[in-house]
């Protein structure tokens, strides 16, 4: 027998998952390697982040998804860099993998427009450690408040700044007035939560600057009724541990979080492949890099136009198509020239502002309020893996829109507490 031929996949996000399980079929061995155990629904990590998941609920280990399929490997490691020329990864410890067909997909992280210096007062939304930090930063918000004697500082810590208007930034500003006006209204003596100000800044004109303006215009108003304060066309110039700077304005606050922008990982660089300017790789019409027909580089790592000249946004739906037109490539061993052009079916767009509200854009369909939220939470149920974390999470949804209470509610790390008493 000859040797097998070796697939490489980079990352176990969406788009690399997605196409291990495509290549089930595959006379190869299939390895993912990834630096995490776990394939993470990302667009539900601000629930984790808002009390109303735990991450179990949207994550399962890479190995137990593919426990049954016999030409998948996992190896948990960090890859640093790509050989083109050897056919070869290799990882932080210095261990290389051979492979005749790489895909390479690591997914993103948050960026901060030269200003990194940002990150430790304003952390982003990419892991589930970034959603536990966040939601432990809001609910020691209020636990400080409840016992700070000076009324300023206490305006202070029970203001909350969110930074980037777009569907994170929308769910996330929603959330919080949800766990301010509902889940803690009743636990404190001293503080009344649900006087928290709720700060969401965009720099465009409008919140959801990719949707429709009718639909923009539907979240606004449902982020108004929670509390939410919405700053459109306006721009942070600052950050400071204590709160935030729009031109000459501070804001103090003691709880900023960046949803802002994305960068992709740093990896991409050592393809010496031409980047744009989140740093994703300009690949051709069959998702590969010029010159090297057995790269591919999918998910948020690809910068891909769609038919009208636009680039497709980092969202799962893409990241799943790609990852699955790149399996079928390979199945078929298509010549390059042969290779027909990635071609990306739209499904729409989807964002919850809260609890029974949402907006979602499918063609030519925009629908907002309940029935918007209903179309979101079913599909997002169908992209989570596991009948276990569909059935809980469904539960959870359904409990939730009842009573309104989130029971995630618990702060682990005592050193972020402040004791204003002393």
């Amino acid at each position: 027998m000859g040797r097998k031929k070796q697939i490489i996949i980079i990352g176990g996000g969406f788009a690399g998952l997605n196409a291990a399980k495509s290549l089930r079929k595959a006379d190869a061995d299939v390895t993912i390697i990834d630096r995490l155990n776990h394939h993470l629904f990302q667009p539900l990590l601000y629930q984790i982040a808002a009390a109303a998941l735990s991450p179990a609920n949207i994550a399962s280990p890479l190995r137990e998804v593919l426990r049954s399929q016999k030409n998948a490997y996992v190896v948990m490691k960090d890859v640093v860099s790509i050989n083109k020329e050897g056919r070869k990864v290799t990882a932080s410890d210095g261990t290389s993998y051979d492979y005749d067909y790489l895909i390479v997909a690591p997914g993103a992280s948050h960026a901060y427009f030269g200003h990194d210096e940002w990150e430790k007062f304003a952390p982003g939304l990419k892991t589930i450690e970034d959603a536990i930090t966040i939601r432990e930063k809001i609910l020691t918000a209020f636990e400080n408040a409840e016992v700070c004697p000076d009324p300023e500082l206490e305006k202070a810590f029970m203001r909350f700044v969110i930074v980037g208007g777009g569907p994170t930034g929308v769910e996330l500003a929603g959330a919080i007035a949800e766990i301010a006006t509902k889940s803690l209204s009743k636990d404190f003596r001293h503080i009344n939560p649900a006087q928290s100000e709720i700060l969401l800044i965009e720099g465009c004109s409008q919140v959801l600057p990719s949707y429709p303006k009718k639909l923009a215009d539907s979240a606004h108003k449902d982020l108004e009724k929670l509390g939410v304060k919405v700053m459109t066309d306006t721009f942070v110039t600052d950050i400071k541990e204590n709160g935030i700077y729009i031109g000459e304005k501070f804001i103090p606050t003691a709880t900023i979080i960046w949803a802002a922008g994305n960068q992709a990982s740093p990896l991409l660089k050592t393809l010496d492949a031409a980047l744009d300017k989140q740093g994703r790789v300009i690949v051709g019409k069959d998702l590969t890099i010029p010159d090297y027909p057995d790269i591919f580089v999918i998910g948020d790592a690809a910068h891909v136009l769609n038919s009208k000249g636009e680039i497709l946004p980092g969202i799962a739906p893409v990241a799943i198509q790609q990852g699955r037109y790149v399996a079928k490539i390979i199945l078929k061993g298509s010549e390059p020239l042969k290779r027909k052009p990635f071609s990306y079916f739209d499904k729409g767009m989807m964002a919850t502002i809260g609890s029974g509200k949402a907006v979602a854009a499918m063609g030519k369909i925009q629908i907002s309020g309940f029935f918007a939220w209903l179309a979101w939470g079913l599909i997002h149920i169908f992209y989570l893996i596991g009948f276990q974390n569909r059935t809980f999470v469904l539960l959870h949804w359904f409990y939730l829109y009842l009573v309104g209470t989130r029971q995630v509610r618990l702060i682990t790390r005592f050193e972020n507490l402040k004791d204003k008493r002393q």
